[in-house]
């Protein structure tokens, strides 16, 4: 335990810093938000953040990082070696999403592209991930202004591919831990629709969930719709599939233990009069543990099955169920590095601005690069976004907040980059700091 001397004069040097930290951030902001707007204009699709990467990349080579591009596609792999000490890996994702921006921004992004599955859309930022590159650029900045002030090895990742959960696996199955100094400390952060613009929210444990899609082709022997009797309905054994599905969380899963079964998508048949021979399901299947994820994925297989037998289906024709390559394992932030984060993130801050926040259902693939070795300490945190009018707006009135993925989601931007990047590089500083 550190003696009252001690830990005055490291409050002090942490105060100090934290100045110096917000002193630089500050004087930073304006190019910074030119840069997001520059982003949130431009948004490039998942596996497609060819312009992004380069433009980042070439920021963080004139910073003095050692730069290597096209990393597990199109993923930037910066380091920047600073003396002995530990390794520190700050990550942010760069793609966009298959969203028609709404937001009424003046730098709402017009852009157009087609989909890997053929779609062609309009492509935005709907979560946000500008945000987080911006913050990423800022922290570099900051943290090669201050070399004096920490030791250690600085590696600042750009991955790719988030919103497909791909990114990640495909860095680290291009070699992130073995190309590149492999980190003892990993970091990131996500903005918020959920806090207020400039309140850091942090969950100790798991944090994200396992996300599963799952396709269910159920098959029948279609006909005319006047002689049902003479066709096996895929639609009438489709909706009793549904309907099972929802006791895999309701009579199979421990109410303590939280697990997500929703079909998204029931297509079948293309007439009134016609009993199709097919119907399609698309399900997204949540939860934390791997003996949830993997008795829910084989409760859908069962139950699918289960049904089609009782149904009188043939043999031939059961179900088809597909596990779909886009597994993100859930995102665990290792317990006593994250409240030690808490902590000086709370000297910075202040209590009213870092706060406990509940484990979320939504999903982050920041998950694998811990689950690579689970000897690093790891840590994903929250940044609100919500303007303050709208948060009280909602408190008060009831009023409905777009959330992440909206086409209406526009986070209060500069709160976040001034945020996120005095938090990420007072973390930093503190991961490296000089012994």
């Amino acid at each position: 335990m550190l003696s009252a001397a001690l830990l005055s004069s490291a409050l002090l040097s942490t105060s100090a810093s934290a100045d110096s930290v917000s002193d630089k951030v500050s004087a930073d902001m304006p190019k910074l938000m030119a840069l997001y707007k520059d982003l949130h204009a431009h948004p490039e699709l998942s596996g497609f953040e060819v312009n992004t990467a380069a433009k980042l990349a070439k920021k963080a080579r004139d910073l003095g990082f050692e730069v290597t591009e096209k990393v597990g596609g199109t993923g930037v792999v910066a380091v920047l070696q600073n003396g002995p000490g530990p390794v520190l890996m700050i990550r942010a994702d760069m793609d966009g999403l298959p969203v028609i921006e709404q937001t009424g921004l003046a730098f709402a992004s017009k852009v157009r592209a087609t989909t890997e599955d053929g779609i062609e859309s309009g492509v935005m930022h709907a979560c946000g991930h500008d945000t987080h590159m911006t913050s990423w650029v800022g922290t570099a900045q900051a943290l090669t202004t201050m070399k004096d002030k920490w030791s250690g090895t600085l590696v600042m990742i750009l991955q790719p591919a988030e919103e497909r959960g791909k990114g990640a696996r495909d860095m680290l199955a291009d070699g992130l831990y073995e190309r590149f100094p492999k980190p003892n400390y990993a970091i990131a952060f996500h903005d918020s629709a959920g806090l207020p613009a400039g309140t850091i929210g942090y969950t100790p444990g798991f944090a994200l969930a396992n996300v599963d899609s799952v396709d269910i082709i159920v098959k029948g022997q279609g006909g005319h719709g006047a002689y049902p009797h003479t066709t096996k309905d895929p639609i009438v054994l489709a909706s009793r599939i549904v309907g099972a599905l929802q006791t895999l969380v309701s009579r199979e899963t421990d109410p303590q233990d939280p697990a997500v079964v929703t079909v998204g998508s029931f297509h079948a048949g293309a007439k009134h009069n016609i009993i199709s021979d097919q119907a399609t399901l698309l399900l997204t299947v949540r939860s934390y543990s791997d003996e949830t994820r993997q008795r829910l994925l084989d409760g859908i297989a069962r139950i699918a099955k289960g049904e089609a037998i009782t149904a009188g289906i043939p043999e031939k024709l059961m179900p088809e169920v597909t596990i779909k390559d886009e597994y993100t394992p859930a995102t665990y932030n290792t317990l006593e590095f994250t409240q030690k984060m808490a902590n000086v993130l709370t000297q910075r801050f202040g209590e009213k601005r870092v706060v406990e926040t509940p484990a979320v259902m939504g999903g982050e693939d920041f998950s694998r690069f811990y689950r690579a070795d689970k000897n690093i300490e790891s840590l994903i945190f929250w940044v609100g976004g919500v303007k303050e009018a709208d948060w009280k707006d909602a408190k008060q009135n009831g009023t409905s907040l777009p959330s992440l993925h909206s086409p209406y989601w526009a986070p209060q931007a500069d709160a976040v980059i001034e945020t996120a990047t005095e938090a990420l590089t007072t973390a930093a500083l503190n991961i490296l700091a000089k012994k």
